[in-house]
């Protein structure tokens, strides 16, 4: 698989922050690993140092969620949500509430993925409460946490199409 471009960025509301990255694999690959608790755990880390212990994933439209990070130095992080609409293999629309509320209340996360000769495009559009819990968001790092999870999904991608 060849590497793909960064992740891109936009923000065309005041709540919303759209995050875009292509990936060399077919969509029904990149849904389950958007979407099954034993993949999701090897690529949704955030910063290098970081494991998930907790990935829970009751995966219809009412199902629950639950994921806990922790890090090298043993800071945690947890959150949780619910899914709000599921359309296998192009979307998941689900809340998002993070256990330390740094959000400002409930997020709606909503991922696209959509198929271009091979290689999938995943849109997450992550609609905060107000514009300033988006900045704030945006303010943390987070695209950098982001990027990082992005490539270990390549890998994690690319290791799933040699099985």
């Amino acid at each position: 698989m060849t590497k793909t471009a960064p992740l891109k960025l936009s923000t065309p509301t005041d709540r919303d922050a759209v995050i875009t990255r292509v990936v060399d694999a077919p969509r029904g690959m990149v849904f389950d690993a958007h979407s099954k608790p034993e993949l999701v755990q090897r690529w949704l880390l955030g910063p290098p140092g970081w494991t998930m212990p907790v990935c829970e994933i009751d995966l219809r439209v009412g199902g629950k969620y639950r994921y806990e990070w922790r890090s090298a130095d043993g800071q945690s992080m947890g959150m949780g949500g619910t899914f709000k609409e599921i359309v296998r293999p192009t979307r998941i629309v689900a809340t998002q509430v993070f256990d330390q509320d740094w959000t400002g209340g409930e997020t709606i996360v909503s991922t696209d993925i959509v198929e271009k000769n091979g290689k999938s495009t995943i849109t997450t559009t992550v609609r905060f409460a107000s514009r300033e819990a988006r900045d704030a968001a945006l303010q943390t790092g987070m695209t950098t946490g982001m990027e990082a999870g992005f490539g270990r999904l390549e890998q994690l991608l690319e290791e799933m199409a040699h099985d």
